[in-house]
C-alpha cells in the first residue's frame, strides 16, 4: 500500500509518520524538502498513492484534493476543510454504524477535530437517544495540552524564558467562533452552535471535554444513572471508546478526572457523574491520538480491511 503524507511538518503529520515506522505493510512516498510545496510534485505523489493523508491548512487541503485525478486514490484529510461536507465520510466510526459504513466505502474521509471528537462523542448519543432536544442550550467546557495549539505554541511553552502567564490555564476562543463549532453542530444534529469555552494548559498532551445537563429542561425526565446506561449501550463493543460506570467507578481511583492520562493512546473514556438534577458528562482522550493522528490511522485501518487497532494498541 503506497501512502503519501502531504504536510508532515505539523504535529498530526509527524505523529502519523512516527506510527507508520512500525508498519511493514506500507510504502511511504516522500518529497525532498525543497519540493514539498511544489504543486506539480505534490500532485505526482498524490496520484501515485493508494492513500494520501492531508495534514495541511484548510486552503492547502482543498488545493490538494483538486490535484487528485487518480480515481483510485483515497484521501484522509486531517484539516477542517471537509468535515461538514456531506460528500465526505466523517471519521468517527464509533458514533453510529452509518458512520463506519461510510468510512469503509468512501474515497474521501475527514478526520474529526480534537475538541469536536470529545463533544460529538457526548452530543450525538444524547440527541439520537431523544434525551437531549436538538435546540438544547449546550455549553461545553474543555481543557487541552499545549501540543494541540501547534508548533508555534509548543515552542512558546517550552521556552525557558516564556511568559509567566503560560504557567496558568488560559481561556481562548473568546469570540465564540472556534473552527470546530460547525462540525459540533452538524454531527450532533443540533439546531444551534454550542457555547464553547476551551482552555490551553501547561502540559503537552491530553484533553477533556465536559457538557452539563439540567434535567429539568431535557426532552424527557431521566436520572443520571439512566444517562450512564444509555451511553454504555450506545458504545457497547466499541474498541476505543469506553464508558465508565456511574461516578467513574471501575476507572477513577479518586474523584478527579485528569486530562492527560491517555497520552500516546487512541483510547477515549466517557464519564457520567453529578446527580439527577445536574448531570455531568466528560470525555477524555489524547488530542494527538483519538483527537488527530490516531483517529486518522484508525480510519485507514477500517478503509483497508485491517484490524481497527492495527498499530494503535
Amino acid at each position: 500500500m503506497k501512502v503519501f503524507i502531504d504536510g508532515k511538518e505539523g504535529t498530526t503529520g509527524l505523529k502519523i509518520f512516527e506510527r507508520f515506522e512500525k508498519r511493514d505493510d506500507i510504502e511511504l512516498l516522500s518529497l525532498p524538502e525543497e519540493k514539498r510545496k511544489d504543486s506539480n510534485e505534490r500532485a505526482k505523489m498524490i496520484n501515485e498513492s493508494d492513500i494520501t493523508f492531508l495534514c495541511l491548512p484548510d486552503a492547502a487541503a482543498i488545493e490538494a484534493v483538486s490535484l487528485c485525478t487518480n480515481p483510485n486514490t483515497r484521501i484522509i484529510d486531517a484539516s477542517t476543510a471537509h468535515r461538514t461536507n456531506d460528500e465526505w465520510a466523517y471519521g468517527f466510526p464509533e458514533l453510529d454504524k452509518s458512520f463506519r459504513n461510510k468510512i469503509i466505502n468512501s474515497k474521501r474521509v475527514a478526520v474529526p477535530g480534537c475538541y469536536a471528537s470529545g463533544f460529538n462523542a457526548i452530543g450525538y448519543p444524547l440527541v439520537k437517544s431523544g434525551i437531549m432536544q436538538k435546540d438544547y442550550p449546550v455549553v461545553i467546557h474543555a481543557v487541552s495540552g499545549y501540543s494541540g495549539a501547534g508548533k508555534k505554541a509548543i515552542a512558546q511553552y517550552e521556552d525557558k524564558n516564556r511568559n509567566p502567564e503560560l504557567d496558568s490555564p488560559r481561556l481562548y476562543a473568546l469570540t465564540q467562533t472556534h473552527k470546530h463549532l460547525p462540525e459540533m453542530k452538524k454531527i450532533s444534529n443540533l439546531e444551534y452552535e454550542p457555547i464553547f469555552n476551551p482552555y490551553i494548559c501547561d502540559y503537552i498532551q491530553g484533553m477533556s471535554v465536559t457538557v452539563g445537563l439540567h434535567s429539568r429542561i431535557l426532552n424527557k425526565k431521566v436520572t443520571a444513572k439512566e444517562v450512564c446506561d444509555m451511553f454504555k449501550q450506545h458504545y457497547e463493543g466499541a474498541r476505543f471508546v469506553k464508558v465508565a460506570d456511574f461516578m467513574g467507578d471501575g476507572i477513577l481511583t479518586e474523584q478527579f478526572i485528569a486530562a492527560n492520562t491517555l497520552k500516546d493512546t487512541n483510547e477515549m473514556q466517557i464519564f457520567i457523574y453529578g446527580n439527577d438534577d445536574r448531570i455531568m458528562i466528560t470525555s477524555r482522550f489524547d488530542n494527538l491520538g483519538k483527537g488527530a493522528s490516531g483517529a486518522a490511522i484508525q480510519c485507514l485501518n477500517i478503509m483497508t480491511g485491517k484490524p481497527e487497532d492495527y498499530c494503535l494498541r
